[in-house]
């Protein structure tokens, strides 16, 4: 890894840090391709239990690094591919870990960032936060899952209307519309978020792995086939030693020790 991301992992927790802070985070094509090597990299790591994205700096990511784009914009069509290709293993692996990923966000939160933002499986917001799609008001669509990221979570109409428009909104609208699970002050934001990824990485992180993975599925099955999904998904989990703990815990009354495994 270079220095614009940062991978880190400790106590169960893989952190990826935006690591531009100079341009608000702003992805070019070097970023962008370490992003992707970043997400891959939590997707793999055994010594983590829960993933966190956050921003260096003011901001989490401000989008696309729009000074980039003018200094190519002859190149622009392929490089928009080469690089799109690159945000979307970036995309995919993070939905793909077996295991929770927190979005942590503050400042802008732009194009790009809320993409990023939106694939992640949960997300927390610092009072102050600004959000907008932006796209359109570049002359163009999105990019990084949010035209299928932003219906399920927002619904058609809204999510249409924040990327027509682009208008922009503040984490308590954000709240309020689904995109975060929580606002917390700027000044609390990294012992929440901390507090926030020490408890997934003390949970039944298989048991998790599978959550997760059901409830991505479950837009594309029917109910039938979903209910048999869901079986097989249990079955697997009690054959875990979590879950032997999970019971045995509960049958003691007492608080679970759970391992990931």
């Amino acid at each position: 890894m270079t220095d614009t991301i940062l991978y880190t992992a400790a106590e169960g927790v893989a952190t990826i840090t935006l690591n531009r802070p100079q341009v608000l985070n702003a992805l070019d094509a070097r970023m962008i391709v370490e992003l992707r090597a970043a997400c891959e990299r939590a997707e793999h790591d055994v010594t983590a239990r829960a993933v966190v994205l956050r921003g260096a700096g003011p901001a989490f990511l401000a989008g696309g690094d729009v000074a980039f784009f003018r200094a190519n914009l002859a190149r622009m069509p392929a490089l928009v591919r080469e690089g799109g290709a690159e945000l979307n293993h970036a995309i995919l692996a993070l939905r793909r870990a077996p295991k929770p990923v927190l979005a942590s966000v503050h400042g802008a939160v732009a194009g790009a960032g809320v993409s990023l933002a939106a694939a992640a499986d949960l997300a927390i917001a610092a009072e102050g936060t600004k959000f907008t799609v932006a796209y359109s008001k570049l002359g163009t669509s999105p990019d990084g899952g949010a035209t299928h990221f932003l219906p399920r979570l927002l619904g058609a109409r809204r999510a249409l209307e924040l990327m027509l428009l682009s208008d922009a909104f503040d984490a308590q609208a954000a709240l309020r519309l689904g995109l975060v699970n929580w606002v917390t002050s700027a000044e609390q934001l990294v012992s929440e978020t901390e507090a926030i990824a020490r408890r997934l990485a003390l949970g039944p992180t298989l048991a998790f792995g599978e959550i997760k993975r059901l409830v991505n599925e479950s837009p594309d099955q029917t109910l039938a086939a979903q209910l048999e999904i869901e079986i097989d998904a249990f079955a697997r989990c009690a054959g875990t030693r979590d879950f032997a703990e999970g019971v045995t815990a509960f049958v003691e009354k007492r608080k679970p020790v759970f391992k990931g495994d």
